[in-house]
């Protein structure tokens, strides 16, 4: 399994895999090392020392750019012209991804949750896990190191279902994500030259490009992953389905939102402290979200509009009110309440989507501003992506009560016409030009 993680990553550039064992070697010491440190001072010496080099790797290679254009900018504001050499440097795929798992690793070592593994084959094969290597689920290693140590079988059962989940995420990125790219493509770089009406659809196109993009790839990893007797934890449970932001957030990118909430929201108080504090807290954890998912102003301002959405469910205690099933659990259709609630939240995560998708913050706020201009003209282009939307909504809304079991029918001649259908669909679109979206982060 780590032979087979190491060529997968090495395909990309071999040259990053010393990046990735460096890391790995350092939190293995780490963690040994932490089994033996009962002094207070020397547990805090070793976890910064996994702090400094994991995040110093993330900084040097994800955001020294940044930070050295914004210094020019913010002196610029004054009049100060100065001159600073930036870095070319390639950003390692998967670099945000296997720094938090690795983290995690050490931080729950040092709370004394979890007990290092002696073998650093099994530590290796638990950071470079291949399935969800470059674009997550962000997995800790209380879930996945077990399942890697102890001996696995191959499960028949396991197995189908993983097959499933592979050939549903590849009909997502491949047939839907990668038919709306185009047009989305096409819609955010012409935008002076098409009503408002063109571009609230590319908006709406972008909002399903990336979940289907990332969602998709999610579902592949998590079915490769049962392919070797591993149970990776779910990434996306159909979060446009939400009823209000809250929910979204507990129904998307779940791996980053869940690892930010134990290791730095609980940490710096949490929404236990006085309500100031709460209201720190909150925009410090989705700034810093927005900021892990890219070194651009757009992607914090992106994690700051959902701070201030989130915050009003927090203030008046409304944010744990769907914690339970999704909408309409019992019910074959959503009643108005819940039909209202998922509408306006969409509404509100499309507008924000279009921060996350624009070159820069004038590009945003220009496409925003450009909205109004036309807006009630009915576009007589770039409609053929509506079907694409329409599909995915009804087969998400059959599935919505497990986003793990894509059996589709009870009756197996209905699911193997439904699976064929799906594979005719992905190899008639199939294009090898096409990569995931969240390679990038």
């Amino acid at each position: 399994m780590l032979i087979a993680s190491y060529v997968f990553y090495g395909w990309w550039d071999y040259r990053f895999l010393g990046l990735i064992l460096f890391s790995t070697v350092v939190d293995f010491v780490v963690g040994q090392s932490l089994a033996f440190a009962e002094r207070p001072k020397r547990r805090k010496a070793l976890l910064g020392l996994s702090l400094a080099v994991n995040l110093g790797l993330l900084a040097i290679f994800k955001y020294y750019n940044f930070f050295v254009e914004s210094w020019i900018d913010a002196w610029a504001m004054f009049g100060i012209e100065m001159q600073a050499s930036t870095l070319k440097i390639i950003l390692p795929v998967g670099i945000s991804f296997y720094t938090f798992q690795t983290l995690s690793y050490s931080i729950d070592i040092y709370r004394r949750k979890l007990q290092p593994t002696k073998s650093f084959i099994n530590f290796a094969a638990f950071v470079s896990f291949f399935p969800q290597l470059v674009a997550g689920p962000i997995e800790r290693a209380s879930n996945l190191l077990p399942q890697i140590e102890k001996p696995r079988k191959f499960n028949y059962d396991q197995a189908v279902a993983g097959l499933r989940l592979i050939l549903w995420g590849l009909f997502k990125k491949v047939v839907i994500a990668d038919s709306l790219a185009p047009m989305v493509d096409d819609i955010f770089s012409n935008y002076e030259a098409y009503p408002g009406s063109v571009l609230v659809l590319g908006a709406v196109y972008f909002a399903f490009q990336i979940y289907c993009d990332f969602s998709g790839y999610s579902d592949i990893a998590i079915g490769v992953a049962k392919l070797f007797g591993v149970e990776l934890m779910s990434n996306f449970k159909f979060p446009y389905f939400s009823r209000d932001i809250a929910e979204f957030w507990r129904r998307w990118h779940i791996s980053l939102s869940t690892w930010f909430r134990d290791y730095l929201y609980i940490p710096i108080g949490g929404s236990r402290v006085n309500k100031a504090k709460v209201i720190r807290n909150v925009f410090i954890i989705f700034l810093v979200s927005g900021f892990w998912h890219g070194a651009n102003w757009t992607f914090i301002w992106w994690g700051g509009i959902h701070a201030a959405l989130f915050l009003p469910l927090l203030l008046l205690e409304r944010n744990r009110k769907h914690r339970g099933e999704i909408a309409a659990h019992d019910r074959l259709l959503p009643n108005l309440r819940e039909l209202w609630g998922m509408g306006s939240t969409f509404v509100m995560v499309t507008l924000a989507w279009v921060f996350f998708r624009a070159e820069n913050m004038t590009h945003a706020l220009d496409y925003l501003a450009s909205i109004p201009n036309g807006i009630t003209q009915i576009p007589n282009v770039f409609r053929s992506g509506l079907p694409y939307i329409a599909a995915l909504l009804l087969l998400d809304w059959h599935f919505r009560k497990d986003e793990r079991n894509i059996r589709f029918s009870k009756y197996q001649w209905v699911r193997y016409v439904f699976y064929t259908v799906l594979l005719l669909c992905i190899l008639s679109n199939f294009s090898s030009e096409e990569s995931f979206i969240y390679f990038q982060f």
